[in-house]
């Protein structure tokens, strides 16, 4: 019937989990309240069989339907398939998750549920092994929950597959992972996607024994429900009581439908592999079974399948009466006004006529949407531009509610909308005495953290080398011997699952802060961290939240993968997700102080030359904190506003002194967080005083400088205040070359900004300020 729907023009496109039924309800008799899925878009049976999807909430997604009463996993947000449960109540209060069978939100790209789904599993470990985290009784039962992963044979041939499964047994975590496997990806079949097409063979190294940990990897035929019902109940002991991973591949799975309503699957199929798929359909099987083993009648199955069959319909019915019923307001609203400003225009006019056309058009459409609506009331509004007629006031208020309205419904909750959010939380200024001593900047962090570590037993610290060695930089030198392996943590070389065992453990109401050792490795983990975490509470409508922090540092160091500062591909790629970039590390640490209050995640970019500078260390080093999207002014001055961040910082302040001399005086303001950036609208300020404006950073041209530029000149309207022309200051287009010359060379320095400056002033007063060289 949801197929149907589709090629009805009733939905836009439709992708179900047909052929997986069995082995579904099978691992739902094992799933208990408290449980995780992270899974994918085939798992429909699963969600009604624990009871987190209704059948009219089905079709409401197909749909697309936008109340998040009605379709509550994405409301409306996200394709049909993708499921969640709301972890949070309607303030974004966290609801207890001990009593839900709960769903992280999916996402469509394959393999993209493995790194959250080993963080899932991962905080059961910290739950049962930490008992200062007993007091958290609404997010665990003593660390007895199960992860459970679903994901297609053919995107296990993903890199992201591989090293989630490789984690998961290192850790030793309660991760139970089942391949459906209908020998397909689409239309590739699985002797191209891994060795021996086999998913199991190809992992069978990873089988524990008595001497060695690993997995406990079963095989089990998808069309088989005992065997499937025994499979899982071994498989859940396991996890649950011993903490061993496991791997539960179900072969022999049939994808009748195709992959999805683009296409059909006899394009790509034998007869004889369609006639095998027929025969063995899990649910012609299950028929024979109950048959065969005198446990149903042919008429009592009968009576169950057309049963169903009414459920779905009246179900899908209800669900399209309430998502027409939901538009037909504001639809039958504008019908009304175009007709009354067609009575208040001249008679028989071009403009009457108009208005007219576009309302019978609107009025002809079948299953009109939103977005209709508001195409004929702006084509009206264009054609009584000149016309001084009541209605035309009353259709403006229309469309000012109704985008309102829509932007709620499309682009809310891109961050948290909480009383918990970042953006709430006030100022607290670093407070320094007689006593307040100069150190490291490392040791300035090292401070916080240790404040962190010690305030909330919910913290701790993953990342390679974080552990024994308190990162390369030292921030956390002796942390993991005073709070132990739990709480300070060594991990593989594996960045995505870094992230990813953060995610899960945000999920599930821990505050991981997860590093990732240099910028320019944050690459291995961008799709993570785009695709899943900064999304969250977009796709869930603040349905789940996850407030990890991510730890890195960049900018200039040495050599093309330790000075990257690629910002640019950061905004772009990671909406949703604070970027915070201190100058130094006091404001580094009243940043994590910041982001711990809150409910968001956050990208923390410290200075990765700045850790053996020295800093006075606060004497409130645990409560002091940096409000987002608050720029500082660093240097006040006239001529030329500068505007920087992080490492830049230090040069453009020496540059602006050098500038002092000749008679050049610069503002420089160090903008601290990209995302958000300048809430109050600091920079235009200071713009209105200097006249002209220069960005400076250290990514290359038309990244973060030109970022900085749209939202100062565009979004504050900047450009009504300039004498001269805005430039940016920026790194040349390759990556940073090794050694102090390919530093110097590669990316802007003092001499740089001085002369960008100098040229800018120049051009207003040449016999002042003569050409240079």
């Amino acid at each position: 019937m949801g197929r149907k729907e589709v090629f009805m023009g009733k939905a836009k496109f439709g992708i179900f989990g047909d052929g997986k039924e069995v082995a579904q309800i099978a691992m739902a008799k094992v799933f208990r309240p408290g449980d995780w899925r992270s899974g994918y878009y085939r798992d429909q049976t699963f969600m009604f069989a624990v009871g987190e999807l209704t059948l009219q909430q089905y079709f409401a997604q197909l749909y697309a339907h936008t109340s998040v009463e009605a379709e509550p996993a994405t409301a409306g947000r996200m394709m049909n398939g993708h499921f969640a449960t709301r972890s949070l109540q309607s303030d974004g209060s966290w609801r207890d998750l001990t009593q839900i069978h709960n769903s992280s939100a999916d996402i469509s790209p394959t393999a993209g549920q493995m790194p959250r789904l080993v963080g899932l599993a991962y905080a059961s470990k910290l739950y049962r092994h930490n008992p200062a985290l007993r007091f958290l009784t609404t997010f665990s039962d003593n660390g007895n929950e199960i992860a459970f992963g679903t994901i297609g044979n053919a995107s296990t041939a993903e890199g992201l597959f591989f090293e989630a499964i490789n984690a998961a047994g290192v850790l030793q975590i309660p991760m139970l992972t089942s391949v459906w496997d209908d020998g397909y990806g689409i239309s590739v079949p699985n002797e191209y996607q891994m060795v021996k097409g086999d998913i199991s063979k190809l992992l069978a190294g990873l089988q524990r024994t008595d001497n060695e940990p690993g997995y406990e990897i079963f095989v089990v035929r998808g069309w088989d429900y005992p065997a499937l019902c025994e499979t899982y109940r071994e498989a859940a002991r396991l996890c649950r009581e011993e903490h061993v991973p496991v791997l539960v591949h179900v072969t022999e799975m049939t994808q009748p439908q195709g992959h999805s309503t683009s296409g059909s699957h006899a394009r790509y199929k034998s007869r004889e592999r369609l006639d095998w798929e027929a025969e063995h359909d899990c649910l012609r099987r299950m028929r024979e079974w109950l048959l065969d083993n005198a446990l149903a009648s042919p008429s009592e199955l009968d009576d169950i399948d057309k049963g169903a069959k009414e459920a779905v319909r009246l179900a899908r019915m209800d669900a399209w009466n309430a998502f027409g019923q939901d538009m037909k307001g504001d639809y039958e609203e504008a019908l009304h006004l175009m007709e009354k400003a067609s009575h208040e225009v001249d008679h028989e006019s071009r403009q009457q006529a108009q208005i007219r056309t576009v309302r019978e058009t609107l009025a002809k459409t079948i299953n009109p949407i939103r977005s209709d609506a508001v195409v004929a009331v702006k084509q009206v509004l264009r054609t009584l531009r000149f016309e001084a007629v009541p209605t035309r006031q009353s259709l403006q208020a229309w469309l000012e509610r109704v985008l309102a309205e829509n932007h709620e419904r499309y682009s809310s909750h891109v961050v948290s909308q909480s009383a918990e959010s970042a953006l709430r939380v006030t100022e607290i200024k670093p407070v320094y005495d007689d006593t307040s001593p100069w150190v490291d900047g490392r040791e300035v962090l090292r401070a916080c953290f240790n404040e962190a570590l010690a305030r909330d037993p919910r913290v701790f610290a993953i990342g390679e080398d974080v552990g024994r060695i308190g990162d390369v930089n030292q921030a956390f030198a002796g942390l993991q011997e005073k709070y132990g392996e739990l709480r300070v943590t060594d991990t593989g070389i594996r960045e995505a699952t870094i992230i990813g065992q953060g995610i899960g453990a945000a999920l599930r109401g821990l505050r991981p802060i997860a590093e990732i050792q240099y910028l320019d490795y944050l690459i291995y983990a961008l799709p993570t961290l785009s695709d899943d975490l900064a999304c969250l509470q977009y796709r869930t409508r603040g349905g789940q939240k996850a407030p990890l922090i991510v730890r890195t540092r960049g900018h200039r160091l040495e050599g093309v993968w330790h000075s990257g500062s690629p910002m640019g591909m950061i905004l772009h790629g990671l909406r949703g997700i604070h970027v915070l970039v201190p100058r130094n590390m006091t404001q580094a640490a009243g940043f994590y102080n910041t982001v711990l209050k809150s409910d968001d995640p956050a990208l923390i970019v410290e200075c990765l030359n700045g850790y053996r500078l020295k800093e006075q260390l606060p004497a409130n080093i645990g409560e002091c904190c940096v409000p987002l999207g608050q720029p500082e002014v660093l240097r006040a001055g006239q001529d030329v506003t500068v505007v920087t961040y992080g490492a830049m910082c230090r040069i453009v302040t020496e540059a602006a002194e050098q500038l002092a001399v000749i008679g050049i005086e610069c503002e420089v303001i160090d903008v601290q967080t990209l995302l958000p950036f300048d809430v109050r609208h600091t920079i235009v300020e200071s713009v209105k005083r200097t006249n002209r404006v220069l960005f400076a950073d250290e990514d290359m041209p038309g990244g973060a400088s030109a970022y900085m530029m749209q939202q100062v000149l565009e979004g504050q309207g900047a450009y009504r205040w300039l004498d001269s022309p805005p430039r940016s200051l920026t790194a040349k287009p390759h990556r940073p070359a090794y050694t102090t010359d390919g530093d110097y060379f590669s990316k802007p320095s003092v001499e740089d900004v001085f002369d960008a400056v100098y040229t800018m002033v120049q051009e207003i007063d040449p016999r002042r300020f003569p050409a240079l060289y």
